[in-house]
């Protein structure tokens, strides 16, 4: 097969292309798609991201050549996609747009003499391809394919979080098994694929939340070590932990959380930050980078997407989409909304307390 990675004018700024090695049987047919259309679309940003997004209907798309028409059967809603609703997410696509940056489908029809995923088969929708929706017509060659029989829900949040997870515990530290790694907001979709991936690797976690609701969760998940943050967290790390030195940090709250981090790290340790929750910026202070060494970097996946190797980047979809569909990676899901009920789903991800991801999942029918 052949694979390339592109740029993307939409808000996560990567797409995996895959082309497939043999071409498709001749004479396809083409399929009526006879069901309600409706697409999460938003004309400008606001403070509320609820307020800004609605369901919107439109008609069946007239495929190009090159073209498939894929029936969304579900997608996450993140916080980028919120702070994409906001105007507060790093690179924001032109208005109007359709939200939805991740997700999965099943490919319904192709263009007559297009090349593809065959008709009925799941498939990963290209990153940025607006999939609060019904429908997405997307180029057939950006489709890649994924077992049909794997739950989808769980592989509609391939993209993002799982190869965030796997890289933050791979690209910064070298990390051999039952050494120590620490991280806060754990009770996210990326807190939660750390732990498991940890713990497939060997690794041990221990796990910050800010709330005592959230510890069970994590618990269940198979966090070692799981605190409610605080003043005076380096002195329970260390109690928890028998003293062990840890190397590695992950951060996805900023503001005095990285320095809280920064603090349960041996001498020249590294924290990683990938988010802003706390919306203030890192702070660490001069006796964790001057006096111990503690190394503070940022990562971001679209540019990781942008600038590695396609074969690395397909390889690491492929293996994570193999832990999904066996059931050895999976992240809790709180609730499911139709693309109708689209202002309660955008709500419901913006709120907090909650104990899972929200999911846009479209009637069928």
């Amino acid at each position: 097969m052949n694979l390339r990675i592109a740029m993307d004018s939409r808000a996560n700024g990567f797409s995996l292309t895959f082309n497939p090695s043999q071409p498709p049987p001749a004479n396809r047919p083409r399929k009526t798609i006879m069901t309600r259309m409706l697409k999460a679309q938003y004309t400008q940003r606001g403070l509320v991201p609820q307020d800004v997004i609605s369901a919107v209907p439109f008609d069946r798309p007239v495929l190009a050549e090159g073209q498939a028409l894929v029936a969304v059967l579900a997608a996450p809603i993140n916080p980028s996609d919120v702070l994409t609703l906001t105007g507060q997410y790093g690179m924001l696509p032109p208005l109007p747009a359709v939200g939805g940056s991740e997700g999965v489908g099943r490919v319904v029809e192709l263009a007559p003499g297009t090349q593809g995923p065959a008709v009925g088969q799941t498939v990963l929708l290209p990153a940025g391809s607006g999939t609060w929706s019904t429908h997405v017509v997307a180029p057939a060659a950006r489709l890649i394919p994924l077992p049909n029989e794997a739950d989808a829900k769980q592989l509609a949040m391939l993209t993002v979080n799982p190869p965030t997870a796997s890289l933050l515990l791979s690209d910064f530290v070298t990390l051999q098994a039952g050494d120590w790694v620490i991280q806060n907001s754990a009770n996210s979709g990326v807190g939660s694929y750390v732990v498991q991936l940890a713990k497939l690797r060997g690794l041990k976690t221990v796990s910050i939340v800010r709330r005592d609701s959230a510890v069970v969760g994590v618990q269940a998940q198979g966090g070692d070590v799981v605190l409610v943050d605080g003043d005076d967290l380096a002195e329970r790390v260390k109690a928890a932990t028998g003293g062990a030195t840890i190397k590695l940090g992950i951060d996805a709250v900023g503001c005095k959380a990285t320095m809280r981090l920064a603090a349960c790290l041996g001498e020249s340790g590294t924290v990683v930050n990938y988010g802003a929750l706390s919306g203030e910026p890192c702070t660490v202070s001069p006796r964790e980078l001057v006096f111990r060494d503690v190394s503070l970097k940022g990562f971001w996946l679209a540019k990781w997407f942008r600038t590695t190797p396609p074969a690395k980047a397909y390889a690491l979809l492929t293996e994570l989409a193999g832990l999904i569909a066996t059931g050895k990676l999976s992240t809790p899901i709180q609730a499911t909304y139709d693309v109708a009920q689209i202002k309660e789903a955008v709500a419901a991800a913006a709120a907090g307390e909650r104990q899972g991801k929200i999911l846009v999942v479209p009637a069928q029918g």
